[in-house]
């Protein structure tokens, strides 16, 4: 008896299925993959507002109970003032963390990174409506609620 034959058919097939696998990776990373991680499209007036939307932290709005502290439900517009600046004129550091982790499809999570020290501003641009709950993590009695609507033009 002879030894064991082997066909050309394995050889052959083993080779297909190597460039299939190649042939499949390439269509990923060149096709699927960047479409999969681009930024969805935005109108240009979106992306550049009219205004920005300035929101001050007042001097001595870490005192619980301060008068200047004044929490309010802004409303922003969307191509009018969706572009919003947290302006830290307090003497203390602060931070604007999200309750809820919140996330724009275009601009990413929101929230700042890290605190506000005297003077800093956080600025996050918001592009599709929505209602954002936020508070300072070292004083949270200082909460907040930012509403984005559509604008009507």
């Amino acid at each position: 008896m002879s030894g064991p034959t082997s066909s050309h058919a394995y050889g052959i097939g083993m080779i297909a299925l190597v460039i299939g696998m190649s042939a499949f990776v390439v269509f990923y990373s060149s096709f699927y993959l960047p479409e999969s991680l681009a930024k969805p499209s935005v109108s240009d007036h979106i992306l550049h507002p009219e205004d920005d939307f300035i929101i001050e932290i007042v001097p001595g709005a870490v005192v619980e109970g301060n008068q200047n502290y004044v929490p309010n439900k802004p409303e922003v517009l969307l191509t009018i003032n969706n572009n919003v600046i947290w302006q830290n004129n307090d003497d203390t550091a602060h931070t604007v963390t999200p309750n809820h982790r919140h996330a724009d499809n275009y601009s990413g999570d929101f929230g700042s990174s890290g605190v506000l020290k005297p003077g800093d501003t956080y600025e996050f641009l918001f592009t599709e409506p929505q209602d954002v709950s936020y508070h300072c993590t070292p004083h949270p009695w200082m909460e907040g609620t930012i509403s984005v609507a559509k604008s009507r033009f």
